[in-house]
């Protein structure tokens, strides 16, 4: 499992695999590096000498306007949400191509659906179907995570009035629709799975 910053609770993630009796290596590391990505991915290796499941989920956000967007808040965004997709994409593939099995499972958005980061996924759908590696995305809704919960009260409730089920996702929600991907998609490729409580449909 990996992490950037807060280590407090990736701690305690990791703590809750452990106590279910799943062995669980934590790796700190920022997926907007190459050499990061990279090394991350050959820790994995180097401790179980496979990887089957790559979840792509590190994303920011920089909500301001195009005149008030600044070179570093669009350098920021796009190295952390595409590159860095990229990066570990790129670092995973030879070790499922040799052995023959993978599931690449991106975290897009509601807001992301029509953009480069679904092409990306459909493309490497199609070139590792050969190889038995599936790559999928998942775009979640509004989810309760700490980005989401920094919008003010009064705006998160015009939101919440916008989706049919009246409320944001949970961040377990979003884990179970990964967890079906990687353990029962084995015909699943090249999709995406809206988790949005009927947001955008």
């Amino acid at each position: 499992m990996n992490f950037r910053a807060d280590a407090k609770h990736a701690d305690s993630a990791a703590d809750e695999i452990r106590e279910i009796g799943v062995e669980c290596l934590l790796i700190q590391g920022d997926v907007s590096e190459k050499g990061e990505a990279v090394r991350m991915v050959k820790e994995v290796l180097d401790k179980w000498q496979r990887l089957d499941i790559l979840v792509n989920n590190a994303g920011i956000t920089r909500d301001r306007s195009m005149r008030k967007m600044t070179d570093d808040d669009w350098g920021d965004v796009i190295n952390v949400n595409l590159n860095g997709t990229f990066y570990c994409a790129s670092a995973v593939l030879p070790a499922m191509i040799n052995q023959r099995f993978g599931r690449i499972i991106n975290i897009a958005s509601v807001v992301g659906q029509m953009g480069a980061f679904i092409a990306f996924t459909k493309t490497l759908a199609l070139e590792m179907a050969k190889f038995n590696i599936t790559a999928n995305a998942i775009a979640p809704g509004f989810t309760a995570t700490e980005m989401v919960e920094a919008i003010p009260e009064e705006v998160a409730a015009l939101i919440k009035a916008k989706i049919p089920l009246a409320r944001f996702a949970t961040p377990e929600e979003i884990a179970k629709a990964a967890a079906f991907l990687a353990a029962d998609g084995d015909y699943i490729t090249g999709q995406e799975l809206n988790v949005n409580g009927g947001y955008h449909m």
